[in-house]
């Protein structure tokens, strides 16, 4: 009940700050930033629609500004304020956006210092013209007059006619406006639609794995129609992870194309494409962890196991949904924040010990078929474990490449690269339930790899075998009772394996 409410006031908290292409601004407050007041209104990466720049992507990019409002309380109504400015820039030009006097800390607003040189106004934001990009960056405001409580952000819409990662923010150098506020809104669009341009490849994505596991699923469900009857309690557990990858795919193509059309991320189909997502990858996880226990093939159940396979899959469960609720829920812009990092730790420890686990487990299911020389499953189960090691090590390697893809991006320059980063997890997962798929697609012999009483209690026996010998009382120089009856034990299950 405790993690249920936990997800549930998670839920509750991004259903109210839902943002996207369209940014929205509800009494944002300034906050203080070196020697300037700052609100960030946004960063997303916009490609170009002019066509002399020979770029492909038909139609309007551009940043609207729309009711942008900035208050202030009566009680500091009484004076005539300085500027509040709107600043646009591509991150290339950041350099642009403030200056330094006699090589000392960089400020954004004029210091008296700068004023003496004369290269910009006390009290006003130090800016210069791009050289790559003419007109750039846009500097526009607004201020209070005597007595007012708002002013009006005059309604501006400027065209992008270079791909960049652009950059919005509002900004006083007034130290008597510690208590102003934003509202409005801006309105930012990609030739192609609302989504950010980072995220504009993944619609296309989805697309393509929402057939590729159509594709999958005729295969699947024709071959568990024609063999029916030879089906196994794994491969029910593999369709019901072929139907949530379905679902899951279809809803965040649907998500995106939403996204794409309006400006505003669906909320409810965000969430369900999440859920989806996060059971999908839970059960996968824990047939992954079964299979390797051997359980259906060569025992029947996990006995006192089962407890603790079922915590750890909700525990991951929950995790995971949190964690891709805040990545994908109310996100506002392709600048991804630090704070999200402290949400991967519990994920990335879970998914360590399902990892040590499942081929802790692997290892022992394998040395126990081969003792016994099941051929038939410990081929399959060969190729399981092959599969299963090569996934690990491409993820691995991902993830070093991950880790150097976004400590060497701190101003997100890459992100026409970074929609590739999800859609490599997808992929890999996808290819890895398609082995799983191809070992244990129902067939006729599908029965050669179901459990058996009969292997069971070979099991068992080596079990108590195993543990008996690891017992401190078997020594050669002491005799016991109990070492007496585990060698009788013993030279019984030699007897049985002459015969």
């Amino acid at each position: 009940m405790l993690r249920l409410s936990f997800v549930i006031a998670i839920l509750s908290l991004v259903s109210v700050c839902i943002e996207a292409s369209v940014h929205q601004y509800d009494g944002e407050k300034f906050v203080s930033k070196g020697n300037a007041f700052v609100v960030h209104g946004g960063s997303e990466g916009i490609y170009s629609s002019a066509p002399e720049l020979n770029e492909s992507y038909p139609g309007g990019s551009f940043i609207r500004f729309e009711k942008v409002i900035f208050r202030r309380p009566m009680e500091f109504s009484n004076f005539s304020s300085g500027s509040i400015h709107a600043v646009v820039f591509e991150v290339d030009d950041r350099k642009t956006i403030g200056g330094s006097a006699y090589g000392g800390q960089r400020a954004v607003c004029c210091t008296a210092d700068l004023a003496k040189l004369g290269v910009c106004k006390e009290g006003e934001i130090i800016h210069r013209p791009s050289v790559d990009n003419p007109g750039w960056p846009q500097v526009f405001g607004t201020s209070f007059g005597m007595d007012m409580t708002e002013t009006i952000l005059h309604p501006k819409s400027i065209q992008i006619t270079k791909t960049g990662m652009y950059n919005v923010y509002f900004i006083h150098c007034d130290q008597r406006l510690k208590e102003a506020a934003v509202d409005g809104m801006t309105v930012w669009k990609n030739p192609t639609g609302y989504l950010p341009g980072r995220m504009a490849p993944l619609m296309k994505f989805y697309g393509f794995m929402s057939l590729a596991f159509v594709v999958l699923g005729i295969f699947w469900f024709s071959q568990y129609a024609r063999f029916w009857k030879e089906v196994l309690p794994l491969q029910n557990s593999i369709t019901v992870v072929i139907t949530l990858g379905m679902f899951e795919m279809a809803l965040w193509y649907y998500d995106y194309a939403e996204f794409n059309g309006s400006g505003v991320r669906p909320t409810s189909t965000t969430v369900w494409a999440v859920t989806f997502g996060a059971v999908k990858r839970t059960v996968s996880r824990l047939i992954i962890l079964i299979v390797s226990m051997g359980y259906g093939v060569v025992r029947p159940t996990l006995g006192g196991l089962t407890s603790k396979v079922l915590l750890l899959g909700g525990t991951f469960f929950v995790a995971s949904e949190v964690l891709e609720l805040i990545e994908n829920v109310g996100a506002v812009s392709d600048h991804s924040g630090k704070a999200r990092l402290f949400l991967v730790l519990p994920v990335a420890i879970m998914d360590a010990f399902f990892i040590i686990w499942i081929f802790t487990s692997l290892s022992s299911t394998l040395n126990k078929l081969q003792a016994r020389k099941l051929t038939a499953k410990l081929d399959i189960y060969r190729k399981f474990t092959n599969a299963l090691a090569v996934s690990v090590i491409l993820s691995v390697g991902w993830i070093c490449y991950e880790i150097h893809f976004k400590s060497h991006d701190a101003y997100n320059e890459q992100w026409r690269n970074a929609w590739i980063i999800p859609a490599f997890w997808q992929v890999l997962s996808f290819s890895l339930l398609c082995v799983i798929c191809a070992l244990w697609a129902p067939s006729q012999n599908s029965m050669r790899y179901a459990y058996t009483s009969d292997e069971a209690e070979e099991f068992e026996k080596d079990e108590t075998v195993a543990l008996i010998k690891s017992s401190p009382l078997a020594s050669k120089d002491v005799w016991s009772p109990e070492l007496g009856l585990a060698e009788r034990g013993n030279g019984n299950v030699e007897e049985e394996k002459t015969a």
